[in-house]
């Protein structure tokens, strides 16, 4: 094949095609964009000279030209949390095949620092955004309103359910894994609660926990409701406040299997037996709760599809292609070996 050469330059641009096509710089870049306004014939002399000159377009100047980077933001809470790297395969693994990249930014659930990674998806030109952060609160929805880019939410939510998001129902979740507990006879059941101001996996888990014991006649006891921030620590932390009651829970429900692992390892480190002295279950489905000793009973969520999901409803959003503002996604309880029967209640 005869390759372009103009002095010591190997490389042809745009305008070198449109020369040796005949045609205009505007007509080229229509055939490279697949344009259907283009006629047969002069597609095939642009196409010919493109392949005689070895032009390589410039994917970043065509993207812009275009009014797009395909590229994604995915911005996340805390990267060393067992969680969300599911979420992130999903979400990597449907942009890729939808050809677009993602960009991924890390806050440590600093507001500050969520505000820094908008901004630079801003300048990125960044085609729109995979919020899996913090509790969205009016604040941050303006700062979302402030970039011009398309977000939508995962594993967390717009209580005004003004921007589109990808979750399950925490709620009933929560009701569902407190109700197994009461079904295996447990009626004084403590909770480790995610945060207080943590509208959706916080506070929604613990209404769900309320509720299945008042609908199962058992009164809700404030001194057996704990607080965590769903990390290791927090867990371990409460659970030494669980062993000082006078009258301790058969049971306890830890709104992640990180906090549950915790509440477990502090109790087996005190001379406790999991399940015989305490059952206890997580959740989240993670795999630290799986392989841990006794293997903690969970809550699963489905976090990789939460990713693929929420990337698709996006891509369908900029694309034109859905209204769609909101998606919820089915869980399972995974039976394990932390809990144990206390005959009927």
């Amino acid at each position: 094949m005869k390759r372009f050469q103009e002095g010591d330059k190997m490389t042809a641009t745009i305008k070198d095609v449109a020369k040796r096509a005949n045609v205009g710089v505007g007509t080229v870049s229509r055939v490279i964009n697949n344009h259907p306004s283009v006629s047969d014939e002069i597609r095939k002399r642009v196409l010919q000279a493109i392949e005689e000159l070895d032009y390589k377009p410039n994917a970043i100047a065509r993207s812009l030209k275009i009014k797009s980077t395909k590229t994604i933001g995915v911005i996340i809470p805390d990267i060393s949390s067992a969680f969300y790297p599911e979420i992130v395969r999903g979400i990597e693994d449907a942009a890729k095949d939808l050809s677009y990249n993602i960009i991924l930014l890390n806050t440590d659930l600093k507001r500050e620092k969520e505000k820094e990674a908008l901004n630079m998806l801003k300048e990125k030109k960044a085609d729109g955004i995979l919020f899996i952060s913090n509790t969205v609160n009016k604040n941050l929805k303006r700062e979302f309103k402030k970039t011009g880019i398309p977000v939508v939410l995962v594993s967390t939510k717009d209580l005004e359910g003004e921007i589109p998001s990808v979750t399950i129902d925490n709620e009933r979740a929560a009701f569902d894994i407190t109700n197994y507990l009461i079904k295996m006879g447990h009626r004084k059941i403590a909770i480790i609660s995610g945060p207080k101001d943590d509208p959706n996996a916080g506070i929604t888990r613990l209404e769900g926990y309320k509720r299945a014991l008042l609908e199962s006649g058992i009164s809700v006891d404030e001194n057996l409701i704990f607080y965590g921030n769903y990390k290791f620590k927090s867990g371990y932390d409460a659970m030494q406040k669980i062993l000082m009651l006078k009258e301790r829970p058969t049971a306890i429900f830890a709104a992640s299997d990180t906090m549950a692992v915790g509440a477990a390892s502090c109790a087996m480190q005190k001379g406790f037996n999991i399940p015989e002295d305490f059952s206890i279950v997580g959740f989240d489905g993670v795999e630290l709760a799986e392989y841990f000793y006794p293997p903690i009973t969970t809550v699963k969520q489905p976090r990789y599809e939460m990713g693929s999901k929420g990337m698709q409803l996006l891509i369908d959003i900029l694309r034109g292609e859905t209204k769609q503002k909101s998606v919820v996604l089915d869980y399972e309880i995974i039976e394990r070996k932390s809990c144990r029967e206390m005959g009927g209640i």
